[in-house]
């Protein structure tokens, strides 16, 4: 399925029996599978939520994996001064993307490509942007984990990532959509850098020797435990948006539960930021990982 594309009354049976037919399943087919799905594009006031959601600008490099007639791209280019590219497997509408660029007058900026989204690169992307069935927006999950640098903004049209929580979600009104009811939903997302694994850390006071956390992260959330000043701490309610991390840390003190926060930027292997200390006040740290694991981005 394209971005820009829904399903009419029916589509659940014609799909099924079409991805039967299929000699054998893969992403690829599937797109080409539904490349003949009536096109219904993304509405221009959903573009400009999802253009504005993401804080689209003059230095953003928007990819848009379904691009349809080109709008969302188009739009980032004109109202926004950013360059990018659209993929769509449909050469018609490859054809009027490029036209409409030219007649917009952004066609040096913006570049539309007929081609599978699942053999696009995509790691150059700032944005990215789709409105995909939600199959392939999971099947694509992965790779944007993989490809898409931390502080990368994806915003979907209509369709969420499950598990992968999104930062914001905004209902847009449409009072003329042509299917439906009267609104879409905006998701929003920031690729979070990967905190996971295990890391020595010290206060501008501290000794590191005294100081370990392990955690774990799933897609943006953390949990973990491990010392701090001597005594067993718990993560809770930690999170990682784009490079910023946020740790808040409990302990239990004479039998009450003692919390402060730690707040900085992930850097590869450091963490540099500051220390909030319960009773007020906050000073600096810095972290080291010495151990490296995965981020988490199964739905098991």
């Amino acid at each position: 399925m394209n971005g820009s594309r829904r399903f009419g009354p029916g589509w659940q049976c014609a799909v099924f029996a079409l991805l039967a037919a299929l000699p054998a399943w893969s992403p690829a087919a599937e797109q080409h599978a539904l490349a003949d799905v009536p096109y219904v594009p993304t509405p221009p006031a959903v573009v400009d939520v999802m253009l504005g959601l993401a804080g689209v600008g003059p230095s953003d490099y928007v990819i848009d994996l379904g691009s349809g007639d080109g709008r969302i791209v188009i739009a980032a280019a004109k109202q926004r001064g950013a360059r990018g590219m659209g993929v769509e497997i449909d050469g018609n509408l490859v054809g009027a993307a490029r036209r409409e660029a030219q007649r917009e007058g952004v066609a040096g900026r913006v570049e539309f490509r007929e081609q599978n989204l699942f053999s696009t690169e995509i790691g150059q992307a700032t944005v990215v942007t789709m409105y995909l069935y939600p199959r392939l927006m999971l099947q694509l999950r992965p790779r944007l984990f993989a490809e898409l640098k931390p502080g990368t903004r994806v915003v979907s049209h209509d369709f969420d990532m499950e598990r992968w929580l999104p930062e914001a979600r905004v209902t847009v009104p449409v009072p003329d959509k042509p299917y439906g009811s009267p609104s879409s939903e905006v998701f929003f997302w920031i690729m979070p850098a990967n905190a996971a694994g295990a890391w020595k850390w010290r206060s501008a006071d501290g000794v590191a020797a005294a100081n370990e956390l392990t955690v774990s992260q799933t897609f943006q959330m953390l949990e973990g435990s491990g010392v701090a000043g001597g005594r067993m701490v718990r993560v809770e309610s930690g999170r990682v948006r784009g490079d910023e991390i946020r740790l808040m840390l409990t302990a239990e003190i004479d039998g009450r539960a003692a919390r402060h926060e730690l707040s900085g930027r992930v850097s590869g292997d450091t963490i540099r930021g500051k220390e909030r200390l319960p009773g007020g006040g906050e000073r600096d740290w810095s972290a080291t990982r010495i151990r490296r694991a995965n981020i988490k981005i199964s739905d098991e």
